[in-house]
């Protein structure tokens, strides 16, 4: 079987979007009323998936996604709480239809009403309610909500612990994901990603957040952005700072996933990494469509690259599903109360 962990519902029916700009509208002009989303019919969640996602899934030899909200309209650097409770609400419920239309090909991962400097109350109620009623098996946690501007406390910081007691409890992972830029320094697919992903990792080792909470697990998305590339650096840094490796300290709890959109990439990840920790994903359709005219193969084609990445049986079943049942625990009951 094969599991693609990261995938959006960037092709979500025009509705929604239509509803988010009038919620930014009403709140750009208080005299307005709050908007209420427009109906969507089956027919049109059916349609916006069927001829996208699942169909590519379907020719790359994929099995099952983990769909989430499109990342960068997550917006949360928009301040409003109770603009973010419903938006993050409006968004994992047409995720949720979604994976009930096509039960055998979707699981639910869910959007978190952050906002900056926001207390978690709304994310850690948002989160109950995704897995214990709407059957999602994991969330994305964005740590930075203001967009590029990094105004929020590291990862480690006890600011984040309600979330962390609520995923432990719950028995699902995050995936550390950012939404759009504000910052006009940081393109938001190009660096604001994959910044994120590296500046989380470097929190990570500076502090003892899996002590404190050792069944927590994190997946860092991206190919973990610049960490396989520079891990001698990682290294080093715990050496000279007194602390233990990264492999030792963080790879209990910390995973990657294989949204790298290139061979010598796939390999790096392998090599350095290990396939213990490595994910298959490809997050289609998202930040890089078409193909690489120098090969042919779609640029996020994630799976002719892990083909051809030398792995020997054993090795290719845990990237493409057996560390993703690991991680998503309850995704694995779902699979095996299915007889997959």
């Amino acid at each position: 079987m094969i599991i693609d962990i990261h995938g959006h519902y960037t092709t979500a029916p025009s509705q929604l979007q239509a509803f988010r700009d009038a919620q930014l509208a009403a709140l750009a002009d208080g005299a307005r009323p709050a908007p209420a989303l427009a109906a969507i019919s089956d027919d049109a969640v059916r349609e916006s998936v069927r001829d996208h996602q699942l169909k590519v899934l379907r020719e790359r030899g994929g099995d099952l996604m983990l769909f989430s909200p499109k990342a960068s309209g997550m917006e949360h650097h928009v301040p409003d709480a109770a603009i973010a409770r419903v938006w993050a609400a409006a968004s994992n419920d047409l995720v949720h239809r979604v994976t009930r239309l096509f039960p055998e090909h979707f699981a639910g991962v869910c959007q978190l009403p952050q906002v900056p400097g926001g207390p978690l109350d709304d994310s850690v109620a948002e989160l109950r309610r995704c897995v214990s009623d709407l059957g999602f098996v994991g969330c994305n946690l964005n740590p930075d909500p203001s967009g590029g501007h990094w105004t929020s406390p590291p990862l480690t910081d006890p600011y984040w612990y309600p979330l962390y007691e609520a995923m432990t409890e719950l028995d699902v992972p995050a995936m550390i994901h950012v939404s759009t830029s504000c910052n006009p320094s940081f393109h938001t697919l190009g660096a604001h990603y994959l910044n994120a992903d590296t500046s989380v990792f470097m929190q990570l080792m500076q502090g003892d957040l899996f002590g404190r909470f050792p069944s927590l697990r994190l997946v860092i998305p991206h190919g973990g952005g610049a960490v396989p590339y520079h891990w001698g650096r990682y290294r080093g840094l715990a050496m000279r700072a007194g602390r233990p490796g990264p492999a030792e300290h963080l790879l209990g709890n910390v995973f990657f996933d294989t949204c790298v959109y290139h061979q010598p990439g796939i390999d790096l990840l392998h090599q350095v990494i290990g396939t213990e920790n490595v994910l298959f994903a490809s997050e289609m359709l998202g930040a890089v469509r078409g193909a690489d005219p120098d090969t042919g193969v779609g640029w996020d084609d994630t799976k002719a690259y892990v083909d051809r990445a030398g792995l020997t049986p054993e090795q290719r079943h845990q990237v493409f599903e057996g560390n993703a049942r690991r991680v998503y625990p309850l995704l694995d009951a779902r699979l095996t109360s299915e007889g997959r």
